[in-house]
C-alpha cells in the first residue's frame, strides 16, 4: 500500500492507472474507519483493480456548533487497517494541501437537503458536495463507494454527479447490521447495556411501516405508528420520522409515480443519537 500526501501526486498515480486500463474504485472517508468502511472497501476491492481510500476531515462540512477539532483521528490505525484489508493507495491530504487559497467558488445544494438530518445542519451538504467534487476530480475514480446508512449524502451525491455530468458511478452499499438488526455505527458503543437491548426496535419499526405501507396504509397513519412503537419499546425521543421519495426526498403526495420511498428515523438516546432508514421500491400488495 503506498500512502500519498500531494494532489499532484494522487492525479499522477490515478492517470497512470488508467492508462493502462485499470479500473479504480474509490471510498471517501474521514478516517478512524471501522467496519462500515470495510464493507465498502471490500465491495470496491470485488468489482475493481485498484483501490483508493481518501482520508480527509473536512472542515467545510463542520457547522458553527459542531467542534472539527476534536473530530477522532488516528493515521496510524487507519493505515494498519486499510494495508490489512488491501488498499492499494491511501490519499490523505493536510487542510492546507486540499484548500491551498482563498477559494473563488462553493457548491450549493439547493434540493434534497432541508429534510431528515439536512433540516437541523444548514450548510454541511454544501461542504460535503464541494470536497467529493474535489476528490473526484483528484482521484479520478470508475466507481465510488458509500453507505446507505446515510441515505441522504447518497441522494445529494448522486444529484451532483448527475448535475455536472461526472463520469464517475456512484454504488449503493447496504447498510452493515448486527445480527439483531441494528445498524452498526461508532456511536453504538455509547448506548448503556438497557439501551443496546432496545436499540433494534428502531429497525423492527421500519420493517413493520414499510410493510404497512405495502398493504395500502396512509402516511400520516404509519408515522404515528411508528412514533408510538418506538417510543413505547426504546423509551427514546424521537428527532424525527420521514417517509419521502427517494432520491428526490420529497413529500409523497401520491405513490403512483415515484421510484423509490424511504422511511427514515433518528431518535436520540442518553449519550446517542441513532439514524436509520429503509430504501425499497412501492409496489401495493407486494412484501
Amino acid at each position: 500500500m503506498k500512502i500519498i500526501n500531494t494532489i499532484e501526486e494522487m492525479q499522477q498515480v490515478s492517470q497512470n492507472e488508467r492508462y493502462v486500463q485499470k479500473s479504480i474504485g474509490f471510498v471517501p472517508t474521514m478516517g478512524f474507519l471501522h467496519e462500515g468502511h470495510g464493507t465498502l472497501i471490500r465491495e470496491a476491492k470485488k468489482q475493481n483493480e485498484i483501490v483508493v481510500v481518501s482520508i480527509f476531515v473536512n472542515p467545510l462540512q463542520f457547522g458553527p456548533n459542531e467542534d472539527f477539532d476534536a473530530y477522532p483521528r488516528d493515521i496510524a490505525r487507519d493505515e494498519a487497517i486499510a494495508k490489512e484489508l488491501g488498499v492499494d493507495y491511501l490519499f490523505y491530504p493536510t487542510t492546507e494541501e486540499m484548500y491551498k487559497k482563498n477559494r473563488t467558488t462553493l457548491i450549493t445544494v439547493e434540493r434534497r437537503v432541508d429534510v431528515l438530518c439536512g433540516k437541523s445542519r444548514p450548510g454541511h451538504f454544501d461542504g460535503v458536495a464541494t470536497v467529493v467534487m474535489k476528490l473526484f476530480h483528484i482521484v479520478m475514480p470508475h466507481n465510488a463507494y458509500f453507505g446507505m446508512k446515510d441515505a441522504q449524502q447518497v441522494a445529494v451525491l448522486e444529484g451532483l454527479i448527475a448535475d455536472y455530468h461526472l463520469l464517475v458511478n456512484l454504488v449503493r452499499v447496504n447498510t452493515v447490521r448486527e445480527e439483531d438488526g441494528l445498524a452498526k455505527s461508532s456511536r453504538n458503543v455509547y448506548l448503556s447495556d438497557q439501551e443496546r437491548a432496545v436499540a433494534p426496535f428502531l429497525f423492527q419499526a421500519l420493517q413493520k411501516g414499510k410493510n404497512k405501507m405495502l398493504q395500502g396504509e396512509a402516511i400520516p397513519v404509519i408515522k404515528e405508528w411508528i412514533a408510538e412503537f418506538v417510543e413505547e419499546n426504546t423509551k427514546a425521543e424521537l428527532d424525527y420520522i420521514e417517509i419521502l421519495s427517494y432520491p428526490n426526498l420529497e413529500k409523497l403526495d401520491s405513490l403512483e409515480e415515484v421510484d423509490g420511498i424511504i422511511i427514515a428515523i433518528a431518535a436520540k438516546f442518553s449519550k446517542a443519537r441513532l439514524i436509520d432508514n429503509l430504501v425499497f421500491s412501492y409496489q401495493k400488495g407486494e412484501q
